[in-house]
């Protein structure tokens, strides 16, 4: 069974920084794609960033040059670095792992999320 254990969120201040960490059970190279989304209340889950398991990277716009995506094979682990953060970056934050079978079709892994919260 796939587990995702997400840890680093918490309170922080208009222009702070906080790093988010996810931990896999079990080999992370399982996985093809890693990545983090959020939820803000009353708005739909939105992808923040994600990489590749050949470390390629993407970022949504309004997180590009402030959050930095890397993975840590040896630790089955990958992180949002967030810097400079903005009160509407304010959500729960999930972990997430995509692995595509030997059929064609994607399974889609989540932890259970973790808050940040940035005051103004």
């Amino acid at each position: 069974q796939v587990q995702l254990v997400e840890s680093g969120g918490g309170l922080v201040q208009n222009g702070g920084s906080l790093r988010l960490s996810c931990v896999t059970s079990g080999s992370i190279f399982r996985f093809n794609t890693m990545g983090w989304y959020r939820q803000a209340p009353g708005k739909q889950r939105e992808l923040v960033a994600g990489i590749t398991s050949g470390g390629t990277t993407n970022y949504a716009d309004s997180v590009k040059g402030r959050f930095t995506i890397s993975r840590d094979n040896a630790k089955n682990t990958v992180s949002l670095q967030m810097n400079n953060l903005k009160p509407e970056d304010t959500a729960v934050y999930y972990c997430s792992a995509e692995r595509m079978t030997s059929s064609g079709s994607t399974l889609h892994f989540w932890g259970r999320g973790t808050q940040v919260t940035v005051s103004s």
